[in-house]
């Protein structure tokens, strides 16, 4: 898969959490991915489509981390992953994916975006909304790490 598919994703992941919860995100390294299980408690996943290609971006968190990034935001400590958690992680979803659909459109490639699914709770599974190799990129944060997933049906030039 081509950076011009991974990069928007990177940079807007990188600019919310650093402006909606003072927190700096570092990527690590790309891999495939090839289960449908998620590397965290709680996932938002969002698909992505154009004349181009067709995609999907999943946002894994794990629960102390994605706990620790809404009291960051909301100013609630809370223990459980809840309703609140799972509003959050749709709004982050839907930021930074809106984020990268900017970025992307500024490279010529416009992509209309579905409305996210959050997922969470033990045994659920991530089933993109494309059909395509899929790149789990590990995040690591002073609060822990989390994983982000993209999967596209084509590679753009």
């Amino acid at each position: 898969m081509r950076a011009a598919l991974i990069n928007p994703f990177l940079n807007s992941i990188t600019k919310v959490l650093s402006t909606m919860a003072m927190t700096d995100a570092t990527p690590g390294k790309a891999q495939i991915k090839e289960d449908e299980l998620p590397w965290g408690d709680v996932t938002g996943i969002i698909a992505l489509s154009s004349k181009d290609a067709n995609g999907s971006f999943a946002i894994s968190f794990p629960k102390a981390v994605i706990l620790s990034i809404t009291h960051k935001m909301l100013g609630e400590r809370l223990d459980a992953i809840d309703d609140t958690v799972v509003d959050l992680v749709g709004e982050l979803t839907n930021m930074m994916s809106g984020g990268a659909k900017r970025l992307f459109a500024e490279n010529g490639l416009d992509f209309d975006l579905a409305i996210p699914s959050i997922l969470s709770g033990e045994g659920h599974t991530v089933t993109h909304k494309a059909v395509g190799p899929k790149i789990i990129l590990p995040f690591t944060t002073e609060i822990g790490d989390f994983y982000v997933e993209v999967c596209f049906e084509t590679d753009v030039h």
